[in-house]
């Protein structure tokens, strides 16, 4: 399993289509990337389990999100007061 999600790492280029968010505006998408890399990368750390699957929902979040919101919610995370539930 760590193959198939290595070889699709090497493989990206962009986010690919989300069945989930189909419309143009891709906020909700940039958001929920963001929320389960975090999730995914707490989880996989609890476990002392290797985080490298955790990278797909990084690259797509970095892909969609403006670096401004990235930098602002990194910086709620270090002060406590980020809105979403991780």
């Amino acid at each position: 399993m760590a193959e198939d999600i290595k070889a699709k790492l090497e493989q990206y280029r962009t986010a690919p289509f989300d069945a989930r968010f189909p419309n143009t505006n891709q906020t909700r998408n940039c958001w929920s990337n963001y929320l389960d890399y975090h999730r995914c990368q707490k989880a996989l750390d609890a476990k002392g389990v290797d985080t490298a699957p955790c990278d797909w929902y990084k690259r797509v979040y970095k892909s969609l999100c403006p670096m401004g919101w990235v930098e602002k919610w990194d910086g709620q995370r270090d002060d406590g007061t980020f809105p979403g539930k991780i």
